[in-house]
């Protein structure tokens, strides 16, 4: 079951068990994906990856709203979102891997971090740990 397919049928779920929390948050991310499908120069279905691509702005919006409101409700919001992401890579796991790309000879920012665009890993603390790791 792809990404898309699994928030469709946890936002009926949501939707049948009249759980609004879940429901408005899915019915904004679907709403997210399909604006996306619709882009002009878009072709097919929305992968995995994408829809990712989408879990990971909502949950950076979500993160914004609690360190200025500390809202409960986003709070909830967020552990619903984070459940359909991949286990995120713990700083040491990062700092692991950024000090095997230095020693590789990948010595600059941008190629660290392209060899993080596919991994599920934090963007901000893989930023931190090649500073700590490239000083």
């Amino acid at each position: 079951m792809t990404q898309k397919e699994k928030i469709e049928k946890d936002y009926i779920v949501a939707f049948k068990a009249k759980d609004t929390v879940a429901k408005n948050l899915l019915s904004v991310i679907k709403g997210e994906i399909q604006s996306a499908e619709k882009a002009p120069g878009f072709q097919g279905t929305m992968s995995d990856e994408d829809v990712n691509k989408i879990l990971y702005k909502t949950i950076k919006n979500l993160k914004e709203t609690i360190d200025q409101s500390g809202d409960d409700e986003s709070k909830s919001q967020l552990l619903i979102v984070e459940s359909y992401l991949p286990k995120q890579m713990s700083k040491e796991e990062v700092v692991k891997k950024v000090t095997e790309l230095v020693s590789s000879g990948i010595t600059n920012i941008g190629g660290i971090m392209k060899e993080f665009a596919t991994l599920p890993a934090d963007k901000k603390m893989v930023s931190e740990a090649i500073k700590e790791v490239v000083k």
